[in-house]
């Protein structure tokens, strides 16, 4: 008989995640003895990286099969690791670092598949997600007899989520009193017992949202990816901050401040609502803004909090602090942050600006096939210890140690920026209770003025935390007659968010008079946000107030900075303007960038009045010119919706005059495509490139290895940096994130390891048919699937009324035998011009890459 113990209350029932994707393996099997430990003894220096200076990089250990591909880790408190494998069971890793030895051994616990781990509290946390008869959610892990073996398994917080955004870390408060954890964007919310968010979340998109066409996240939301604290035992849940995609994983620095490293869309790449990865001072009460499809609000968004760092192109995974760190003081105060995509670790270093920080980014390690899963500071050996793996992917642990000179330096104890204290004050009242509002209000209502932006949040997230009645009215005033322009565009904005159809209408008229051009930018930015804000919340259309709010718009000047620019035309276009068409146009065919100019696509897509015929044969002559564009594996879908949406209010005399050009499509032909087929070569296996590495990549033909990835056809579905297809996921990293073995096998077993974000689906329909393929369009009920990733413009229609079944596919999208027209050596010249190609787009971020590579 197995030696552990379930335990889950019987008042939470299992209920298996209904983003759940179907890929998980069976977790470790239950033991009755211990299995051998397993010994790896050849530690070794990481080869071809870039390592900052000073720094050791060592493999420690390498993963077998049996352990999976680890994703996560922490330390317990005899200083050994515990790792989880992303589809099984977790693991135990004892160093003995003067022998230079890892002993690895299996926990022999039903539960595992975790994205986080904690050891606190006289146990092990697992934020685990489902598997064999188990919900995800957080578990507590104990030794109930002592004898160091974990024999007990409790879920504390069931939760509806799973696959790669679901939920993720576990972390320790600063005061050593309760956990703190996260989930993407894909996880419901539980029942929290406290919010420091003000519970006032809503969509606040002015026109009307593009869902993502590829069916990505589609219905999911606000408040999107979301952190939580507790307590050990899981009974009190309370709403630290909001707005993520999906925060991998949790950081507190040595002064106890929370940070984040968000994802970017990767699919949105190329368009206006695009954000990339970056690091989030998860601040009290905080909203960084997250939304679904197009209605990503932009970061200078007065209701939301802009980062302390954009970073670029990526996928976030695991963040530390340098805290307990045997390492100089510039890296014990860094925030360590992975970039699984390209084989990086940043190391963010943090200065105080404002109420919140600002960061520079260093590189720490990157290295080819370092896709770094999670990290953590051994504070008993003072190294830094990080897994890489994930997707089933090959997988290794290394150690981080500080080998150079060791200055002679005392800690610092810097004092707090005194915006800081103030914010933090400001934050206290986040937990305060409703009885309260009287001394709320009084203390936080004096900062809507203040010029820091981190402040004014926290202040005004105290007041909507209130009751609405208790402060109204003095908002209402204080939005008309307050001396400070900043103060009454605060006000405004929580009246808002938080109140009735009359009272935001009396905030609108209340910043109508302001002066234009008494406001600096960041004023004038939010000054149209609140305005957006309130119609958008309004439950009734009030066509006097849109036509004031066009009286004062329309004769603005245009021209001084894009941003207003946008935002209101934006407004304008909702407001029902019937002069902003016209210089809409204009605006559509000389803006700078495609994505200005696909706003304006967008935004006119929804204007009702003031078109004229030459006007309307422009605007949808302007889509025919987008075939040179380049975006995410979305864009060119969003664009075909756009025009839809046009379409949609046209007349049908305006359809007659318009013709063909309401069909035609850009000429996405691409002169890099091959113009004839090619010969088989054979029919190549993994076991024809039995020892490839580094070596064979080594001067190569790359001019060549560029012919292959045209010839394998791979431009039709994918992008590498500027060019090729978007139906695909975009490969520029892939010659990082991957060795040349493990690179070589996603070419030649693309069904090895599905994504869930590019996995297709099997739709079962009600004659008996089976169609297998990627939703494209979900504009109507009937249902466009690309079933065939070479011909991706030719989708399959069925109607979604027809469908009885739908469930995830096991095999990928991309076919199998695109290498089998090519001979060994062109296949290694392909494998090194991607390695190449994600070199250079490392080198045009700033991040150093090795020498020779």
């Amino acid at each position: 008989m197995s030696r552990f113990r379930f335990v889950q209350p019987a008042s939470r029932l299992f209920q298996r995640g209904s983003c759940a994707i179907g890929l998980v393996l069976p977790v470790v099997a239950l033991l009755s003895v211990r299995l051998a430990a397993q010994e790896n003894v050849n530690w070794q220096a990481l080869a071809d990286a870039s390592v900052a200076a000073g720094f050791t990089v060592e493999q420690i250990h390498e993963v077998r099969n049996s352990e999976g591909s680890w994703v996560s880790l922490t330390v317990d408190s005899r200083g050994r690791l515990i790792a989880s494998d992303q589809y099984g069971g977790l693991f135990r890793i004892t160093l003995d670092l003067a022998a230079r030895t890892t002993e690895v051994e299996p926990i022999p616990v039903n539960t595992g598949r975790a994205h986080g781990l904690l050891c606190a509290f006289d146990s092990l946390y697992v934020m685990s997600h489902a598997g064999d008869d188990q919900p995800s959610g957080l578990y507590r892990v104990r030794d109930t007899d002592g004898d160091d073996q974990y024999d007990q398994v409790e879920l504390l917080v069931q939760l509806e989520g799973d696959g790669e955004h679901g939920p993720h870390a576990i972390v320790l408060s600063p005061d050593g009193q309760s956990i703190v954890f996260c989930c993407g964007n894909h996880t419901l919310l539980p029942g929290v017992q406290r919010s420091r968010v003000p519970e006032v979340w809503q969509e606040d998109e002015v026109l009307p949202r593009l869902w993502d066409p590829n069916g990505h996240a589609v219905n999911i939301m606000a408040p999107g990816g979301y952190i939580i604290q507790c307590d050990p035992d899981g009974r009190e849940l309370e709403l630290l901050s909001i707005g993520y995609r999906n925060q991998y994983d949790i950081a507190f620095s040595p002064a106890g401040e929370l940070f984040t490293y968000d994802s970017d869309m990767e699919w949105d790449v190329g368009t206006p609502w695009y954000r990339p990865t970056r690091v989030c001072h998860a601040t009290s009460g905080s909203e960084f803004g997250w939304r679904s499809g197009s209605s990503n609000p932009p970061e200078y968004a007065a209701d939301t909090l802009p980062p302390v760092i954009n970073i670029g192109f990526g996928s976030p995974t695991g963040i530390a602090f340098g805290t307990g760190a045997k390492f100089p003081a510039k890296y014990r105060d860094a925030l360590f942050i992975a970039d699984w995509s390209y084989g990086v670790v940043h190391a963010v270093h943090l200065k105080p600006a404002g109420g919140s920080f600002s960061g520079e980014r260093e590189t720490l390690v990157a290295a080819p096939g370092l896709a770094v899963t999670d990290m953590a500071v051994n504070p008993l050996d003072g190294a830094l210890y990080f897994a890489i793996g994930g997707r089933r992917s090959r997988s290794a642990l290394y150690r981080v140690s500080w080998t150079g000179q060791q200055a002679s330096e005392t800690a610092d104890s810097p004092d707090t920026p005194p915006l800081h204290l103030l914010r933090r004050e400001l934050e206290s009242l986040h937990r305060a209770a409703r009885s309260d509002a009287a001394q709320v209000i009084a203390a936080a209502a004096p900062q809507f003025s203040h010029a820091d932006r981190f402040v004014r949040f926290a202040a005004r997230a105290a007041v909507e935390r209130m009751p609405c009645d208790a402060w109204r009215d003095q908002a209402l005033n204080q939005a008309a007659a307050n001396p400070s322009l900043t103060a009454r565009i605060e006000w405004a904005l929580a009246v808002a968010r938080c109140g009735e159809d009359a009272d935001r209408v009396t905030a609108v008229r209340a910043l109508l008079p302001i002066d234009w051009a008494a406001l600096n930018t960041m004023q004038r930015l939010a000054w149209l946000r609140t305005i957006g804000v309130a119609i958008t919340r309004m439950n009734q259309q009030n066509a006097s107030l849109r036509g004031e709010i066009c009286k004062v718009l329309e004769p603005l000047p245009a021209g001084d900075d894009w941003r207003c620019d946008a935002e209101r035309m934006r407004l304008l276009v909702a407001a029902g303007s019937d002069a902003v068409v016209a210089g809409g146009i204009e605006l559509l065919e000389t803006a700078p960038t495609q994505e200005q100019q696909m706003h304006c696509f967008y935004c006119l897509s929804h204007a009702t009045a003031g078109w004229t015929p030459e006007l309307r044969r422009r605007y949808f002559a302007w889509y025919l010119t987008t075939g040179r564009m380049r975006g995410g594996n979305s864009f060119a879908s969003f664009l075909f919706n756009i025009r839809a949406v046009a379409i949609g209010y046209l007349d049908d005399e305006a359809k007659r005059e318009l013709g063909d050009l309401l069909t035609a499509l850009p000429d996405l032909a691409d002169p890099q495509m091959p113009a004839e087929p090619r010969e088989f070569v054979r029919k190549w296996t993994m076991e024809d490139f039995t020892g490839i590495g580094e070596a064979d990549l080594r001067d190569r033909d790359l001019v060549r290895g560029q012919q292959m990835f045209v010839a394998g056809q791979c431009f039709q579905c994918h992008r590498v940096q500027d060019n090729g297809g978007s139906v695909g996921p975009d490969l520029t990293p892939s010659g990082r994130r991957f060795n040349p073995h493990d690179l070589l096998e996603t070419l030649i077993q693309p069904s090895k390891a599905v994504s869930d974000q590019y996995q297709a689906t099997v739709f079962q329909l009600e004659d008996g048919r089976t169609v297998t393929g990627r939703i494209a369009n979900l504009n109507t009920q009937t249902l466009y699937i690309q079933t065939n990733m070479l011909d991706p413009g030719n989708f399959t229609q069925i109607s979604d009324a027809d469908v009885i079944d739908r469930r995830p596919a096991t095999l990928s999208m991309m076919p199998e035998g695109l290498l089998d027209t090519m001979s060994r050596d062109e296949i290694l010249d392909l494998l090194a011009w991607m390695r190449s190609a994600a070199d250079q787009a490392l080198q045009q971020q700033g991040t150093s890459v090795p020498a020779n590579n």
